[in-house]
């Protein structure tokens, strides 16, 4: 601001209370926000502001969720929801919470509030408009507080107590081999069962308070009309399997390139985070500008500041790393007293909390909450002694998601960016950094749990036997700076250094499989002249490598005979390249996931249940099986692996006929694979469906691919993928470029709703401005804030 020549273009002007000096809002051609603010206060009020004007609905609905709000909106429906909410949210004391960000970070997100109410309050005034979900639902935004953006950790992305659970019931009934094909353990070792610990006594119903609490907020007439005594059958509005699902699928990949290994001289990064799709998108694009910060990227709207981008010095950006967060607890409780459960050589009582619940429609509810020393009671059996806990990182200060990005953004250098990223809390991280003196770098972060005596692969009983010994500390997880390869990448693979786990350092034993890291790897080292659209191409690559290793073997072994002949031969020849039209793409992803997984489960002694538990398999693991049978079949495993593939294949290509016709060689992957994007309230006004969607988009890839395209069994649709693709040319900025799905606005009504959808199911990229003279060049309309007189 300051003298620069205001630019020509339409706009509106804005008196607010609360700000301190004018602010200008530059409005590019893709609906990205470049906000300039003359003081920090400005900068993040103005985030707000602008947040609650392009997704108020969506925030507000994150608020509600979160803090268990959800019933006074929408009634006895969302009780349980609401209750399961409020055992997670941060209760400790608020002074070390807001110190473990930094000690700015209580006036950013109070400005950012302030922002945020600022923007209801002209909508009450009727100054703005009111976005039509609330209209259509018959509610209002509510006020926030700024405790309220870092006390709610339910939408965090950590792990494994689900994963627990499930192992404890696929153990008992198959043992550690039959769990491998549900995760592979690596490091590799043995889920030890505790002394006294009976896996069959872990009931995987206790995970349905969790799972509810993490659940996104659905809506159905049935739900919205459920009365109080109704409300305990809404505990399950997700299905276990899609939650797990979900959870496990949501990754990312990025890559650092050296300079010299790129045409220009300088460093690129690329980032395309993972997260299950929506509409809105999770994902929220803005520039942030005032004196001594210019830093641009994304984030999510609910929250100050950009968790991956760029400032003036270097790159940043995150994937998930496999830190393990959480611990299921089991406890004895008191025959004569349930609310009392053993620990040491004596008992320990409960403690409890009633919470009040405003409900629609209704009068007033409590519910009890009850917590143990180690976390949220999430189930209770009295009848059988039982009860059970989950430990979670969320309960300690300083875990708020994606906080530790207020210093990130602010560091100037790698020396600041490596004591911003000090105290990362959650999510567990790959973070890689790239800087315009060509530093490249790779930092894990993230607060991982000292268990001194067991592994984390299993719940512990809560005895007093199995305790945590603080976190590990910043300097015991691994680091790379500038490996002599030329590049660093993550894609949620088991990335720690070889003969890591002879150091006795535990960190985590459960990734996501390694075919995606391997395909982006071979691409980076098989070339020195890298530009930022090869890494746009590599976004969008749809190379499995599960597929090719697996066709692989089915090309080396003998003919079968009849319809598994057909779909071997079809087979046999395939690269592993899953676009949308190739019908090797299509048969190989049916065969796996409609007959071949399931029959392996079923060699290894999985019924119908128990298959529902493993899906989606661990894909690495069922490569192992068919390229390697005899480590796992007992007896002739060859003959045994080849009449599976046969019996299989010939299921799949007969089936496959009847889905997408006889004609093998019109059969097209994108047909039965895609994304379908349908905002929550669709369903509900079935007249306003199409404009409360996004088209179809048949996409290729899958969950081995770079474009990563994990899908529901049931019908082959898109749970998960980018929710943004980004590609930054280190230290010249304005070359960088990005594409977000499914734009930038959460209004039904904006042109800037849906716009990027089709680019990004082409792997289209538009340009990510960042000087003053390219955000000018691109700016379609300018807001300016006025402070109140």
């Amino acid at each position: 601001m300051g003298n620069a020549a205001q630019p020509k273009h339409p706009g509106a002007s804005f008196v607010l209370a609360g700000l301190e000096r004018p602010v200008e809002i530059a409005i590019d051609r893709q609906g990205v926000a470049h906000i300039r603010a003359e003081t920090k206060h400005d900068l993040f009020f103005a985030q707000g502001w602008n947040a609650a004007r392009d997704r108020l609905w969506q925030i507000d609905l994150w608020r509600k969720r979160g803090l268990g709000l959800l019933s006074a909106d929408f009634g006895p429906g969302y009780l349980e929801q609401d209750r399961a909410a409020r055992l997670f949210l941060y209760s400790g004391d608020m002074e070390a919470e807001w110190a473990a960000y930094g000690p700015d970070a209580r006036d950013i997100c109070t400005a950012f509030v302030r922002g945020i109410n600022a923007r209801i309050a002209q909508i009450e005034a009727g100054e703005a408009p009111l976005p039509e979900e609330f209209t259509l639902m018959n509610t209002r935004p509510a006020r926030w507080q700024p405790e309220d953006v870092v006390r709610i950790r339910s939408h965090c992305l950590t792990r494994n107590g689900m994963s627990e659970v499930i192992r404890a019931n696929v153990m008992a009934k198959g043992g550690e081999r039959l769990d491998a094909l549900r995760r592979k353990i690596e490091p590799k070792v043995s889920p030890t069962v505790p002394e006294g610990l009976d896996l069959a006594d872990i009931p995987l119903s206790i995970l349905d308070t969790f799972a509810l609490a993490t659940a996104p907020v659905t809506f159905t007439p049935e739900r919205l009309a459920a009365t109080v005594a109704d409300a305990h059958l809404w505990r399950r509005v997700t299905p276990l399997g899609e939650v797990v699902r979900a959870a496990d699928s949501e990754g990312s990949n990025n890559w650092a390139i050296s300079a010299s290994r790129t045409a220009t001289g300088r460093p690129i990064m690329a980032s395309d985070p993972h997260r299950t799709h929506s509409l809105p998108a999770l994902r929220y694009m803005v520039h942030l500008t005032m004196p001594g910060l210019d830093v641009i990227g994304m984030g999510e709207p609910a929250v100050p500041g950009v968790s991956l981008g760029h400032n003036e010095h270097f790159a940043y950006s995150l994937t998930i790393f496999g830190g393990d967060q959480e611990d299921v607890y089991v406890y004895e409780t008191d025959p004569a007293a349930p609310t009392r459960y053993r620990y040491g050589d004596g008992w320990e009582e409960m403690q409890e909390r009633v919470e009040r619940f405003e409900v629609r429609g209704c009068e007033p509810v409590e519910r009890v909450l009850r917590f143990t020393r180690h976390g949220p009671v999430i189930a209770e059996a009295p009848e059988r002694g039982r009860a059970y806990a989950l430990r979670t990182v969320w309960t300690e200060p300083g875990m708020a998601p994606y906080m530790g990005s207020l210093k990130v953004m602010q560091a100037r250098d790698y020396a600041g960016y490596v004591q911003a990223l000090a105290n990362w809390g959650t999510p567990s991280v790959n973070h890689l950094y790239a800087d315009t003196d060509g530093t490249i770098a790779w930092h894990p972060s993230g607060a991982v749990p000292v268990r001194p005596n067991w592994n984390g692969l299993l719940p512990v009983p809560g005895d007093g036997r199995y305790e945590w010994a603080g976190f590990l500390q910043p300097g015991q997880q691994p680091v790379k700076v500038n490996p002599p390869c030329g590049f660093i990448a993550t894609a949620n693979e088991m990335n720690l250094p070889e003969g890591w786990e002879e150091t006795g350092v535990k960190i985590g034993f459960e990734w996501l499989d390694r075919s995606r890291s391997e395909r982006i790897h071979a691409v980076l080292a098989a070339s020195d002249r890298h530009d930022i659209a090869g890494s746009c191409r590599l976004q969008n690559d749809v190379h499995s490598e599960i597929g090719r290793r697996i066709c692989a073997v089915l090309a080396g072994i003998g003919a079968f005979e009849g319809p598994a002949e057909s779909a071997r031969a079809l087979l046999a020849g395939w690269d592993g390249w899953a676009s949308e039209d190739s019908p090797q793409a299509a048969l190989f992803e049916f065969w796996m996931t409609r007959h071949l997984k399931r029959e392996i489960g079923r060699a290894f002694g999985a019924d119908d249940a128990t298959h529902a538990l493993l899906m989606p398999y661990d894909v690495q693991s069922i490569a192992e099986v068919i390229e390697t049978p005899e480590n796992w079949f007992d007896t002739a495993p060859v003959e045994t692996r080849d009449a599976l593939l046969a019996r299989t294949l010939a299921a799949a290509w007969q089936d496959l006929r009847q889905t997408l016709g006889p004609d093998s060689s019109a059969w097209r992957w994108g047909d039965l694979h895609g994304l379908k994007l349908v905002h929550p309230l669709a369903p509900l006004f079935p007249d306003k469906a199409e404009r409360l969607s996004v088209p179809r988009l048949p996409v290729g890839g899958s969950s081995s691919s770079p474009n990563y395209g994990p899908y529901r069994a049931s019908d082959f649709g898109i749970i998960t993928g980018p929710s943004l693709r980004l590609v930054m040319d280190v230290g010249a900025w304005d070359n960088s470029v990005f594409v977000a799905l499914a734009g930038q606005s959460g209004e039904p009504g904006s042109p800037h709703f849906s716009d990027m959808a089709e680019d990004w199911r082409r792997g289209n990229y538009h340009p990510l401005r960042y000087s003053r003279q390219a955000v000018d060049e691109g700016t379609e309309a300018v807001l300016r804030l006025m402070p109140a007189a």
